[in-house]
This record gives structure tokens, sequence and C-alpha cells, in this order.
């Protein structure tokens, strides 16, 4: 399976869409502004120095579909807005008494790359262009600052840039997903037998590929984000990690077993084969903070500004952060099933067809309600802030990208 051909979350706006089932990630977003407005700041004041260019250039990688991608653009737009506003009150502050409209003469612009894997819906995106240009003009009216939005097709463990043009990268709820299964995985011996992912009865061995997979990947995504950053280049990332060190017992690892008890339940109906489920295996790794500063270290390529763990509720419609309680299981589990699937139903009917998919995430829904009625579980989200170093040395890989 070439993962970049197959993983997209569900196009359009219907009822399975990533677009209708994204509260969860929007929720990180709003979660994690501070961070990201800290990091636009810098980003636009290097922009600002730039004797070559009048525009900081802004990338979000893994964007997706729908009202998040927009969010993003939107959060960047009103902090480079608030502070224009302030530069022209300092300015008329300390004596520079020009008519208004001169002062605005000279903008700094701001050019948006949206990037995802080419089977992105990025149609929905561009359609959605005009309808918030008109929203973000009403908003913050002439402190809004020129702008430009382009889609990027492509995987983000390629290049993507030339070298130092970049100001910003920003990435959310995409860095778990893997470049590919680990190709002792993906051959036809199974040695993973009825998971998907990592889960008590994972080998040993399993588990050591799935690490290994995400050191060489964020180790060159690293790498590869460094060559394309000016100096002092800014990153803020947001992904799904593990609270504590138990790869065996992670919290995103029920949520992946929970998947495979409903498709153990397909090939007792003979629905499914079991050949088909020993030998599908998710793309995806959940890292824990040491892991994910281990790796950073070892690139020396960037500082941390910020790292940090917060919690999330599976439920995306939950609010309740303090707690156990969980109100209505039974519904909290159709909306988490709705979740998964949005994120997940490409690649699992490009293994098992299309058929079982309805099915499927029924039972699947039943299964997250029965757990979350003895367990109130939420994912772990790491929020970290980067900024690149002028001279990096790089480790252990070659430059023979993906």
């Amino acid at each position: 399976m070439k993962v970049e051909r197959v993983l997209h979350m569900n196009g359009g706006d219907g009822e399975t869409s990533y677009a209708s089932n994204s509260r969860v990630q929007e929720k990180a977003i709003l979660k994690t502004r501070p961070v990201l407005h800290k990091a636009v700041a810098a980003a636009h004041a290097l922009s600002s120095l730039s004797s070559s260019s009048t525009g900081a250039m802004v990338v979000d990688l893994g964007c997706s579909s729908g009202p998040n991608t927009l969010l993003f653009v939107s959060e960047v737009l009103g902090t480079v807005a608030d502070q224009r506003e302030e530069e022209l009150a300092a300015a008329a502050g300390v004596g520079q008494h020009q008519a208004p409209s001169s002062r605005r003469t000279v903008q700094h612009h701001v050019q948006f790359f949206l990037n995802d894997l080419p089977g992105n819906d990025f149609n929905l995106v561009f359609q959605s262009l005009d309808m918030f240009r008109k929203l973000a003009v009403k908003e913050k009216g002439e402190a809004l600052p020129q702008y430009y939005v382009a889609g990027l097709p492509g995987s983000f463990y390629t290049r993507l840039f030339p070298d130092r043009c970049v100001h910003l990268f920003h990435s959310s709820y995409c860095l778990m997903w893997r470049s590919k299964v680990p190709e002792e995985l993906a051959r036809e011996t199974v040695i993973n037998e009825g998971n998907v992912y990592i889960w008590e009865t994972t080998p040993p061995l399993v588990v050591k590929l799935y690490q290994r997979q995400f050191q060489e990947d964020f180790s060159l995504f690293l790498k590869l984000r460094h060559k394309e950053l000016v100096s002092n280049g800014q990153m803020v990332l947001t992904f799904l990690g593990r609270k504590n060190n138990d790869v065996l017992r992670g919290e995103i690892s029920y949520i992946w077993r929970l998947l495979a008890q409903a498709l153990h339940s397909l090939v007792k109906e003979g629905r499914v084969e079991k050949e088909k489920l020993d030998s599908f295996n998710i793309p995806f790794y959940a890292p824990s903070v040491d892991e994910v500063r281990d790796v950073i270290k070892q690139s020396e390529a960037f500082d941390i500004n910020h790292i940090q763990l917060f919690q999330s509720n599976w439920d995306p419609h939950d609010d309740l952060d303090d707690g156990d309680l969980v109100l209505d299981s039974v519904k909290s589990g159709v909306n988490v099933a709705r979740c998964i699937r949005a994120v997940s139903e490409p690649l699992i009917a490009h293994h098992f067809g299309e058929h079982i998919l309805d099915d499927l995430f029924e039972m699947y829904a039943h299964n997250v309600g029965v757990h979350l009625q003895k367990v109130k579980t939420k994912y772990a989200v790491i929020v970290l802030s980067l900024k690149a170093r002028r001279v990096p040395k790089y480790h252990g890989r070659n430059d023979d990208y993906y």
C-alpha cells in the first residue's frame, strides 16, 4: 500500500465527511492559539526584516478540507492584523503625522500554501474561500493584510519548497501518520496477528518497528523543514501522542483496538477474511513527549520554544473536561465512530472494500460506547513550537527522500 496514494480524509461536506466530523481537531487549534500567535508574531517580524520580500510565507501541512483549514488562515491573519494596528498606533505616538491612508500604502502580505496528499479534497477548500474573504474583510477591515492562498499537493515527507523561503510551518493532527507501514509489517508474513496497531498482544518486534518508523519519519521531516525555513523560522506542530511511556497501553491504542474488535466480528460472520485482518496495519504512531524530544535533540536543527501535552475527550461534542462521567455513552460512541470513519475510511475501503463500511462503523460505535461506559478515555495531544537553528548537523539519514 502506497500511503500517499490512499491516505486522505473523507472529502465533501456530507454526514461521513471530515468537514462535518472534525470538531476534535478544531478544539485543538483553539486550545493551541496562544502558541500559534507567538509563532506568527515571530515569523511576521522575520519577514518584515527581510530586504527581499514584504511578505511572510506560511504553510499548513496536512491542511485537509473543511472549516479547520480556514480557521488556521483566520488565526494567522488576525494576529498579523493586530500587529499592524499596534505598529501604526506606535508610529502615530512618536510623531509620525501622515494621514492614515498614506501610512497604509506599504502593506506586508501573507502567502499561504495549503498542503496535503493528492487525494485531499482541495476543491472544497477553494470553494469556501470567497465567503471566507468576505467575512475576513468585514471583521478586520483595513487592518486585514493582503493575502494569497494556494494549494500544494504532496507528502510532507518529501521536499516541498526551495531553500530558505518559508517563515512558518504549521501542522495540526497530522504528524502521527507515518509515511508508510513498516516494511516488515507490510510483507505477507503475519507478525501482528489480530491487531491493526499496537496492543497488549503485539510482539516487541512490532513495537520496535513502529518506533523506528516514527524516528525515521520525524527525523526526515525536521531535516526537510529546516532546509525550507528561513533562519530562525518557526514551526507549530500539534499531533496525537501518549501520556506515558507504556507503548502497549497508550490511550490511542484503545481507539484502534476497538476498531480491530469490530473487524473481528465481521470475520466471525464470514464477511471479512481473517488473512485480510491480519495483514492490515495502520500507518500511524503516537509518540511520548520524551520520544519527540529525543528526535529533536538528535537532529540539532531546532530549539524548542514550547512543548506541552494536553488531553481532549474522545467525543468531540463532550465539552466537560473535568470528571470521568460520560453522560450518554451510546451517543458518544456514535460521535467517536463518525470522527474515526472520517479519517480512516479510505484506508479501510482500500484494503477491505467499501461494502463493509456501514456495518463496521455501526459495530465500532457500539464498542466505543461500551468502553466509554466503563472509563472516560481521552486523547493525549502534544503541541510543539520550534525555532530553526542557523547551522544544523544531521545524523543517520542521507538525502534520499521518500
